[in-house]
């Protein structure tokens, strides 16, 4: 029997997955391994009848610059008592398994150093090596190097955003815009900044002060009142999603808008559009101003995740996917893939990047700071400043209220 692989996918879809499988199988079938896909994340290794198939050549070849992923997805995340009741090991002792190939977020790494210490335990040994991804770009990988699927989603957000930006030119109003990105503001503010939005609005704003609607919703208002003293009575305001997540659930709440709960009794937030919710909250606040702005919501989400790679993710990707074979002959396990801007592959564990007391990996943040970041804000977003004040006053009575760097506490 051949020596093989196996590989599976856990989270959500990102651009480039299956650009790792199809380089990871080419790799080590010209190794002369047998590669095998495995179907529905780690849920197929605690059941009995395991869907997988065995990844040719041809096969991978067919998928490799595709979007989506090929083998099936499952967020999927065992419990004790799955280990203890429902591991598949015979999966691993009958197909002859040397090596367990992940790609996902950060569950999906520590889920696999679980599955591999479990193994050790039953004195069956087998390295596992991870390939972390996300379109949201939040893991503190060194240098700044992006997580695979971020270019691609930047990308494809980048033409919905520009297209957007394009009727809102064309019709004389406004559009409110929300992108994914649960932690952090990269997506949003990628895609923004390409498109030149007159306002961008991510968690890491409101470093000296809370979150809360009112603010959001003055900071759109900042900017449509600027852009009416400019001339321009058209534009597009970006939120991130992560916003949305940093409310408190009073601040949710006093919102007004509708949830369902789950059996917790907390908001199920990811049933609702944040772009329509704050669009809403943006109408009603217009028109106690008497401001005439037309609005409409744009969420830019699941349609990113999915794309056809683009020539970044491509390399990167099969870049990644080779280098999962060389730490594998070099001995290495319990660790991830990474490369460097110069294009040397290391090994990345875990415990280099978690919290040592929490042992969570801390999401990385948009450092609001740089000049990347600043520069934008300065020279491409339009909001209130002192300077603008006397002329406001023919829109709002308290121009201040609006003023841009006051809200935020800057």
């Amino acid at each position: 029997m051949k020596e093989a692989i196996a590989i599976l996918t856990g989270g959500g879809p990102a651009p480039g997955i299956n650009t790792v499988v199809g380089s990871v199988a080419k790799t080590f079938l010209a190794k002369g391994y047998r590669v095998i896909g495995l179907h529905y994340g780690y849920s197929g290794l605690f059941n009995p009848n395991p869907r997988y198939e065995d990844l040719d050549l041809f096969k991978v070849d067919y998928i490799f610059n595709q979007g989506g992923s090929y083998l099936t997805m499952s967020r999927f995340k065992p419990t004790d008592k799955d280990f203890e009741e429902n591991f598949n090991l015979d999966f691993f002792k009958n197909n002859d398994i040397k090596l367990l190939v992940t790609v996902g977020g950060d569950d999906t790494a520590s889920t696999a150093n679980r599955i591999a210490k479990f193994l050790e335990a039953k004195q069956y040994k087998i390295a596992n090596i991870h390939v972390p991804k996300t379109i949201d770009n939040d893991l503190p990988l060194p240098a700044g190097m992006p997580t695979f699927g971020y270019q691609s989603a930047k990308n494809a957000g980048s033409v919905i955003g520009r297209a957007v930006y394009n009727d809102a030119r064309t019709s004389n109003n406004w559009f409110v815009v929300a992108a994914m990105g649960r932690s952090a503001g990269h997506l949003a503010f990628g895609i923004a900044s390409a498109c030149h939005y007159p306002m961008i609005i991510i968690p890491e704003m409101f470093n000296k002060t809370t979150i809360t609607v009112d603010k959001i919703i003055n900071m759109m208002i900042s900017s449509i009142i600027k852009r009416k003293l400019i001339g321009m009575d058209y534009g597009v305001a970006m939120i991130s999603e992560g916003v949305f997540h940093a409310l408190s659930e009073e601040e949710i709440i006093k919102s007004g808008i509708h949830f369902s709960y789950d059996e917790h009794g907390h908001p199920e937030l990811g049933k609702v559009s944040k772009a329509m919710m704050f669009n809403d909250l943006l109408e009603k606040k217009v028109k106690e101003l008497g401001l005439k702005v037309k609005s409409r919501p744009v969420e830019i989400g699941y349609e990113v995740r999915c794309q056809t790679p683009c020539a970044f993710d491509l390399v990167y990707c099969s870049e990644l996917g080779m280098g999962v074979y060389k730490l594998f002959s070099e001995g290495k396990t319990g660790c991830m893939v990474y490369i460097s801007q110069e294009g040397y592959v290391s090994p990345l564990y875990l415990k280099d990047l978690q919290d040592p007391e929490t042992g969570k990996i801390p999401p990385r943040l948009v450092d609001i700071h740089s000049d990347k970041i600043q520069q934008v804000i300065d020279n491409l977003m339009n909001f209130i400043t002192p300077e603008d004040y006397e002329e406001a006053h023919k829109y709002v009575a308290d121009p201040e209220t609006y003023d841009f760097r006051k809200i935020l506490n800057w």
